[in-house]
């Protein structure tokens, strides 16, 4: 099949069960973002779906020089009449006072009958994430998922795997970057 150009639509996940999408992600590999610490390491997300039944609470976390990097945010669906699973994601930032809202696209591009692995892509295709339950993915899973995305016109090549210990790190075990420096240093790329 051939790779679709950058700008074309992408196929996304029809019906996606939003319930059984909740939960933990581990992230095993992304484009790297200028929001995320370049040195990050266990990063994961997890969404909680809020009593509204639309909108869903996210959790993104990720440890950078030992200390544990989060921030929070909701998903809901861009166009609530559609059966197709394209989201947007609102963040509040800077973490330390958070008041600039900052939303993004989040398009489930597959995820397997088990809603044991994902791939995320947004329609610029300059972020890409490959997502699963563990914190780590069998090598078949791994270049199946490649498959589709250069499929859909992503550059693997620019994906970068996400070290992930065994067992994972808890959120309490770890001291806490409360006042968002990790984002401050993002901004200036380090």
């Amino acid at each position: 099949m051939a790779a679709k150009k950058s700008g074309s639509e992408m196929k996304v996940v029809l019906g996606l069960d939003v319930a059984r999408y909740m939960g933990r992600w581990y992230e095993v590999a992304s484009f790297p973002n200028f929001f995320q610490p370049r040195d990050g390491r266990d990063t994961r997300a997890t969404y909680e779906l809020m009593e509204d039944g639309a909108t869903v609470h996210v959790l993104n976390e990720t440890w950078s020089k030992g200390k544990r990097d989060y921030i929070e945010g909701t998903a809901y669906k861009a166009d609530p009449a559609s059966d197709e699973a394209k989201l947007k994601v609102k963040f509040y930032v800077p973490p330390i006072l958070p008041i600039i809202p900052v939303v993004g696209d989040y398009w489930v591009l597959y995820v397997d009958d088990d809603y044991q692995y994902a791939l995320v892509g947004e329609p610029r295709r300059k972020s890409l994430w490959i997502l699963c339950r563990k914190p780590h993915i069998e090598d078949e899973v791994y270049s199946q998922l490649l498959e589709k995305a250069k499929e859909e016109g992503y550059d693997v090549s620019k994906l970068h795997k996400t070290p992930q210990s065994d067992p994972p790190p808890e959120s309490d075990a770890a001291p806490t970057d409360s006042k968002g420096g990790w984002w401050f240093s993002s901004l200036f790329g380090k």
